[in-house]
């Protein structure tokens, strides 16, 4: 198993810390991750991009090729790498920010991420929401593990709203997803 995965949206959403706890929660499942990242010189607003790859054996290659999973949480993101797919790369859009954009290939689904991470608790907590939306849709870590890494990551004073929105994030997935 080797999986790739592209997490992107706009400077301070949080995806390069949703990418360190993913790579946290695939060492926690003892696998092989690379975790990257790279964002703008805009401390917010501007582009972000983080890319982990788990496998079960040793990875050759530190770089994001072509996804097996695309998240974007910003119209931005989804019009720069929404073209970066294939056929069978599922394709995160988050609903609440990208009405636009719709990938050429893919398995596209669209999620309200961020309306419901406010409804969790705070639109902070939407990298929380986007890999519980990821984990439940493709699973690539236990559960448990990303829980766990969730936890170990975050603020004491943040981890009960960070708890809140991977139950949110579970119980999206449950409700029949919304073809792009």
């Amino acid at each position: 198993m080797r999986t790739q995965i592209r997490l992107t949206g706009a400077g301070g959403q949080g995806l390069i810390t949703a990418g360190v706890i993913l790579a946290e929660a695939a060492v926690l499942d003892d696998k092989h991750v690379v975790q990257t990242q790279s964002y703008g010189p805009e401390a917010r607003l501007g582009s972000s991009k983080a890319e982990v790859i788990i496998a079960d054996d040793t990875i050759d290659y530190p770089q994001v090729t072509v996804p097996d999973v695309l998240i974007c949480l910003s119209e931005e993101a989804a019009g720069k790498y929404g073209g970066d797919a294939h056929p069978d790369t599922l394709i995160i859009l988050d609903s609440t920010y990208v009405e636009k954009a719709s990938p050429a290939v893919g398995r596209v689904v669209r999620l309200p991420i961020t309306e419901t991470a406010t409804k969790a608790g705070s639109k902070m907590a939407a990298n929380v929401v986007a890999l519980g939306v990821l984990n439940a849709l493709n699973p690539v870590v236990s559960p448990e593990s990303l829980r766990k890494a969730v936890l170990q990551r975050v603020p004491g004073k943040f981890r009960a709203m960070n708890e809140n929105a991977l139950d949110a994030a579970e119980a999206l997935v449950v409700e029949p997803a919304r073809p792009a």
